[in-house]
């Protein structure tokens, strides 16, 4: 799976919360929201076409997502971690940690996270 930049998140956004949709409908979401006219939204969508995130159909011009958010967030967590971090999951953790500002509940659920990976 290749690289999603900001402008063709923003196509997903709406097509992961609300499923396949046209281009049409697409394209006034995003009006709405960012202000983008039609032909950005379709020179986007055409990306994500190129890249097979996408697939559009007929009639219509409709669109699905061929990507999961959780896809395009472990690739994106994977690429920072590499880039930033030597590809160490332990100093990434690490310096998220640092900031000392998890409530006792988020700190609770990450502990439970790592006791469920250390059970399988």
């Amino acid at each position: 799976m290749e690289k999603l930049y900001d402008s063709e998140l923003k196509v997903m956004e709406p097509l992961w919360e609300d499923g396949p949709q046209t281009a049409g409908a697409l394209a006034k979401k995003l009006a709405d929201s960012c202000g983008w006219n039609r032909n950005t939204t379709y020179t986007v969508i055409k990306k994500l076409i190129d890249k097979e995130a996408v697939a559009r159909s007929d009639p219509g011009f409709l669109c699905t997502p061929l990507v999961t958010r959780e896809a395009v967030q472990r690739l994106e967590t994977d690429s920072l971690i590499t880039r930033l971090f030597g590809g160490s999951k332990t100093q990434f953790l690490s310096a998220f940690l640092s900031e000392k500002d998890l409530t006792p509940a988020e700190a609770a659920q990450l502990r439970e996270l790592i006791e469920n990976l250390e059970t399988r």
